[in-house]
């Protein structure tokens, strides 16, 4: 019997923007694996139903998106303790047994790309500010707890959602109040914009920098443009800067090697490729 090519694709809603099946396209054909990966444009009402199916029509997998990463926690039959902490899954993967396994690959591709961008960063060092408190500061606030970081102040616009993470994640979470954002970047050792603010089509970031010291890493989970307004003046000022691309490259990398069986290398040409 012939082998069957493994599928896998990415599940969101609108989906054409995505970067993703350019970057495992690259992949499958740098390792010279059998494979394909295919965006597929799903609305929530369709979700479970198309979940349920992709495994019977050859997928080993999916990588999940906006604004599915909630809703499949209640699909899936396994979901690790990190989705659950994070209260979303990006990764799932379709078990030989026909069970749907759920995890969260941001939080680890969040650190793999800092760690990459800034080999001296210390997690230790100071606190952490971050802006915004949606799903992508969860899987932040989660690995940067894991990695050490003593403090995690949070600004969001609305401070309700910044309460419910130090609701989830506890004291060591910090809610400041949105005019007071510029203040919480005193000391800050590490600053994380998590949210869409300063992204091409968003409203712009303007939270004042005067407050931040050279010393700190200042990283932004977004990567169009690549080098954001909060990047450029912090690295005038002096601080070490590291763009969003490699979060989504480094969070891709788990899911692939799952699926096709090669760890894939998230390398400079990696960048290239899938900058075009």
């Amino acid at each position: 019997m012939a082998e069957s090519i493994p599928l896998a694709g990415v599940i969101g809603h609108p989906i054409a923007h995505s970067l993703s099946p350019r970057l495992h396209g690259y992949w499958l054909s740098r390792y010279g694996l059998r494979g394909h990966y295919i965006p597929m444009d799903v609305g929530g009402l369709d979700l479970e139903e198309v979940i349920r199916t992709l495994p019977k029509a050859g997928f080993v997998g999916v990588n999940v998106t906006i604004p599915h990463k909630e809703a499949i926690l209640g699909i899936a039959d396994v979901v690790t303790d990190r989705a659950a902490l994070i209260g979303a899954a990006n990764t799932v993967t379709f078990l030989p047994d026909g069970r749907i396994y759920a995890d969260n690959t941001d939080g680890t591709g969040f650190l793999a790309n800092l760690r990459h961008g800034a080999p001296d960063w210390d997690a230790k060092a100071g606190p952490a500010a971050l802006i915004g408190a949606g799903g992508a500061a969860r899987a932040v606030i989660a690995a940067l707890i894991e990695a050490g970081v003593p403090e995690i102040r949070i600004a969001n616009r609305t401070r309700a959602r910044a309460e419910g993470l130090r609701a989830d994640f506890g004291p060591r979470v910090i809610v400041h109040d949105w005019i007071q954002a510029a203040n919480m970047l005193e000391d800050a050792m590490t600053v994380v914009n998590t949210s869409s603010l300063g992204m091409t089509g968003k409203s712009a970031f303007r939270v004042p920098l005067d407050a931040l010291s050279p010393k700190a890493t200042v990283t932004d989970i977004v990567y169009t443009p690549l080098e954001t307004a909060l990047l450029a003046e912090a690295r005038q000022m002096g601080c070490t800067t590291v763009d969003g691309l490699g979060m989504l490259l480094h969070q891709a990398a788990p899911g692939f090697e799952r699926w096709f069986g090669h760890a894939p290398e998230v390398d400079a040409a990696t960048r290239d490729f899938v900058l075009g």
